[in-house]
Protein backbone atom coordinates (compact mmCIF):
# COMPACT_ATOMS: atom_id res chain seq x y z
CA UNK A 1 0.00 0.00 0.00
CA UNK A 2 1.40 3.41 -0.67
CA UNK A 3 0.12 6.29 0.99
CA UNK A 4 1.60 9.19 -1.66
CA UNK A 5 0.43 13.12 -0.12
CA UNK A 6 1.87 14.62 -2.91
CA UNK A 7 -0.79 17.28 -3.69
CA UNK A 8 -0.86 19.04 -7.23
CA UNK A 9 -2.28 22.17 -6.19
CA UNK A 10 0.57 23.20 -4.05
CA UNK A 11 4.16 22.77 -3.22
CA UNK A 12 4.00 22.58 0.41
CA UNK A 13 4.54 19.02 2.08
CA UNK A 14 1.46 17.86 4.29
CA UNK A 15 2.45 17.55 8.08
CA UNK A 16 1.94 14.39 9.69
CA UNK A 17 2.53 13.34 13.30
CA UNK A 18 2.39 10.60 15.79
CA UNK A 19 -0.88 9.59 13.70
CA UNK A 20 -0.01 8.64 11.12
CA UNK A 21 3.44 7.03 11.66
CA UNK A 22 2.26 4.79 13.81
CA UNK A 23 -1.07 3.59 11.83
CA UNK A 24 1.39 3.03 8.97
CA UNK A 25 0.81 -0.98 8.74
CA UNK A 26 3.84 -3.64 7.82
CA UNK A 27 5.42 -2.99 4.45
CA UNK A 28 3.35 0.79 4.28
CA UNK A 29 5.21 3.16 1.79
CA UNK A 30 4.25 7.39 3.13
CA UNK A 31 5.95 10.01 0.39
CA UNK A 32 6.56 13.15 1.00
CA UNK A 33 5.02 13.85 4.16
CA UNK A 34 7.04 16.49 7.04
CA UNK A 35 7.64 15.82 10.50
CA UNK A 36 9.35 18.81 10.79
CA UNK A 37 9.57 19.74 14.52
CA UNK A 38 7.25 17.29 15.32
CA UNK A 39 7.05 15.29 19.09
CA UNK A 40 7.66 11.82 17.69
CA UNK A 41 9.60 10.87 21.12
CA UNK A 42 8.89 6.90 21.82
CA UNK A 43 7.34 6.40 18.54
CA UNK A 44 6.64 2.82 17.66
CA UNK A 45 6.79 2.05 13.52
CA UNK A 46 5.99 -1.07 11.36
CA UNK A 47 8.83 -2.71 10.13
CA UNK A 48 9.66 -2.52 6.72
CA UNK A 49 7.98 0.92 6.76
CA UNK A 50 8.61 2.70 3.70
CA UNK A 51 9.70 6.91 3.80
CA UNK A 52 10.51 8.25 0.49
CA UNK A 53 11.11 12.11 0.67
CA UNK A 54 9.61 12.60 3.99
CA UNK A 55 10.88 15.63 5.85
CA UNK A 56 12.27 14.96 10.07
CA UNK A 57 14.28 17.74 9.93
CA UNK A 58 14.32 19.06 13.97
CA UNK A 59 11.98 16.30 15.12
CA UNK A 60 12.25 14.69 18.46
CA UNK A 61 12.32 11.09 17.60
CA UNK A 62 14.19 9.89 21.21
CA UNK A 63 13.70 6.47 22.17
CA UNK A 64 11.93 6.05 19.27
CA UNK A 65 11.41 2.12 17.46
CA UNK A 66 12.35 2.47 13.68
CA UNK A 67 13.43 -0.94 13.61
CA UNK A 68 14.06 -1.81 9.29
CA UNK A 69 12.95 1.07 8.22
CA UNK A 70 14.26 2.07 4.85
CA UNK A 71 14.49 6.29 4.64
CA UNK A 72 14.84 7.13 1.03
CA UNK A 73 16.16 11.00 -0.08
CA UNK A 74 14.88 12.17 3.73
CA UNK A 75 15.73 15.49 5.38
CA UNK A 76 16.92 14.48 8.84
CA UNK A 77 18.57 18.02 9.34
CA UNK A 78 18.81 18.27 12.86
CA UNK A 79 16.64 15.33 14.30
CA UNK A 80 17.24 14.18 17.51
CA UNK A 81 17.25 10.13 17.55
CA UNK A 82 19.38 9.82 20.67
CA UNK A 83 18.95 6.17 22.25
CA UNK A 84 16.49 4.87 19.29
CA UNK A 85 16.46 1.57 18.26
CA UNK A 86 17.09 1.93 14.47
CA UNK A 87 18.06 -1.81 13.68
CA UNK A 88 18.34 -2.68 10.38
CA UNK A 89 17.75 1.13 9.06
CA UNK A 90 18.47 1.87 5.27
CA UNK A 91 19.44 5.20 4.44
CA UNK A 92 19.77 6.08 0.99
CA UNK A 93 20.33 9.78 0.06
CA UNK A 94 19.26 11.27 2.49
CA UNK A 95 20.31 14.26 5.01
CA UNK A 96 21.91 13.84 8.05
CA UNK A 97 23.68 16.95 8.58
CA UNK A 98 22.82 17.90 12.58
CA UNK A 99 21.13 14.49 13.34
CA UNK A 100 22.11 13.58 17.09
CA UNK A 101 22.18 9.93 16.71
CA UNK A 102 23.98 9.45 20.02
CA UNK A 103 23.40 5.93 21.86
CA UNK A 104 21.15 5.06 19.00
CA UNK A 105 21.52 1.27 18.18
CA UNK A 106 22.05 0.72 14.41
CA UNK A 107 23.09 -2.66 14.42
CA UNK A 108 22.19 -3.55 10.78
CA UNK A 109 21.80 -0.08 9.61
CA UNK A 110 23.22 1.14 6.10
CA UNK A 111 23.78 4.19 5.14
CA UNK A 112 24.37 5.08 1.10
CA UNK A 113 25.27 8.26 -0.33
CA UNK A 114 24.11 10.53 3.13
CA UNK A 115 25.12 13.66 3.90
CA UNK A 116 26.47 14.03 7.38
CA UNK A 117 27.48 17.16 7.80
CA UNK A 118 29.21 20.82 6.68
CA UNK A 119 28.85 24.57 7.75
CA UNK A 120 25.07 23.55 8.89
CA UNK A 121 25.93 21.39 11.78
CA UNK A 122 27.79 18.03 12.48
CA UNK A 123 25.87 14.36 12.64
CA UNK A 124 26.48 12.61 16.11
CA UNK A 125 27.55 9.45 16.05
CA UNK A 126 29.03 9.08 19.62
CA UNK A 127 28.10 6.06 21.48
CA UNK A 128 25.71 4.91 18.54
CA UNK A 129 25.84 1.08 18.19
CA UNK A 130 27.06 0.31 14.42
CA UNK A 131 28.51 -2.80 12.87
CA UNK A 132 31.67 -3.05 11.61
CA UNK A 133 31.94 -1.60 7.85
CA UNK A 134 28.02 0.10 8.56
CA UNK A 135 29.56 3.67 7.03
CA UNK A 136 31.67 2.40 4.21
CA UNK A 137 29.10 3.34 1.60
CA UNK A 138 28.01 6.79 3.38
CA UNK A 139 30.10 10.07 2.61
CA UNK A 140 31.10 11.14 5.91
CA UNK A 141 32.23 14.77 6.04
CA UNK A 142 35.60 16.13 8.19
CA UNK A 143 33.58 16.92 11.78
CA UNK A 144 31.32 13.83 11.85
CA UNK A 145 31.72 12.89 15.65
CA UNK A 146 31.97 8.81 15.14
CA UNK A 147 31.81 6.06 17.89
CA UNK A 148 34.66 5.52 19.31
CA UNK A 149 36.09 2.07 19.07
Amino acid sequence: MVLDTERVSTAEEPTGGRQELVAATYGQQLRRISFAGADLTSVRAAKHLGLDRCSFAGADLRHATLEQVFFKMCDLRGADLRAASLRGVRFAACDLRGADLRGADLHGASFGRVNTGDDTGRTLLTGARLDPGALDDATVEPGTALPSD
